[in-house]
């Protein structure tokens, strides 16, 4: 399909690189940080009890679900009182949480792709998760980050799509959204009047998925980001890239 866009946004987690290993990264350096400052509390909460305890506190805390860093500082602070620890500890347990959510694998493509793309468009991180992408090292391929937490809902909720188009100066349907889940990230768009492109990466049996929904489908699906920036290389080659609003 050929079409123009004059901006994209841009899902993170599992679309630029692969969560699962962030996660047991995560969980390994929290269960480190507290072996070494905390003993009570690493004795009474080990990995699967630390995650049995987030599962609690977002079941507990549903208005906060898109707020990630809150409930991850909750969890902390309720491991440490319910261990006889002092809580204000949680901040330290923090900085150790986020050292590992922000220490990132790619995907082999994603770099070089995302450098690409940005030379052509703008582009706008829009995120339910808690990356740092000044942290990370990338924040200059993007004109901004706008997460679940600042805007205070989530995708697949339309507003945070449509904030994000507001600004970038752009009409929804001159943004293309780009990411990985069927749900929230394409439907979520394209209900927000966004073209959308679903990111459908092979898994590692090579196998991707076939798309789930009736009816409404993605302008575009690619299995790697590469794919997206040669479709704009194909479809932008007269057109400069779009100033920022």
């Amino acid at each position: 399909m050929s079409f123009r866009i004059r901006a994209i946004t841009l899902d993170l987690d599992d679309t630029l690189w692969p969560f699962a290993p962030i996660g047991e990264r995560i969980e390994r350096a929290i269960d480190d940080w507290l072996h070494t400052h905390s003993p009570r509390t690493a004795q009474r909460f080990p990995i699967p009890a630390m995650r049995a305890l987030r599962d609690r506190v977002h079941a507990e805390h549903p208005h906060l679900a898109h707020d990630y860093s809150r409930l991850r500082r909750m969890t902390l602070e309720q491991a440490l009182s319910e261990s006889g620890e002092d809580a204000t500890l949680a901040e330290a347990a923090y900085e150790a949480f986020q050292a590992a959510r922000n220490d990132i694998d790619y995907y082999p493509d994603s770099l070089a792709a995302l450098h690409r793309i940005a030379a052509r468009v703008p582009v706008a991180a829009v995120t339910n998760g808690n990356a740092d992408l000044a942290r990370i090292g990338i924040a200059g391929h993007f004109r901004f980050t706008l997460c679940s937490r600042e805007h205070g809902s989530g995708k697949p909720d339309a507003s945070i799509f449509l904030a994000a188009c507001q600004r970038l100066g752009h009409a929804p349907g001159d943004v293309l959204h780009v990411g990985d889940h069927d749900e929230i990230d394409v439907l979520g768009a394209a209900r927000a009047g966004l073209r959308s492109c679903w990111l459908n990466r092979a898994d590692d049996r090579g196998q991707r998925r076939a798309w789930p929904h009736a009816g409404l489908r993605p302008d575009l699906e690619f299995d790697t980001l590469t794919a997206l920036a040669d479709w704009l290389d194909a479809n932008h080659q007269s057109s400069p890239r779009s100033a920022a609003a």
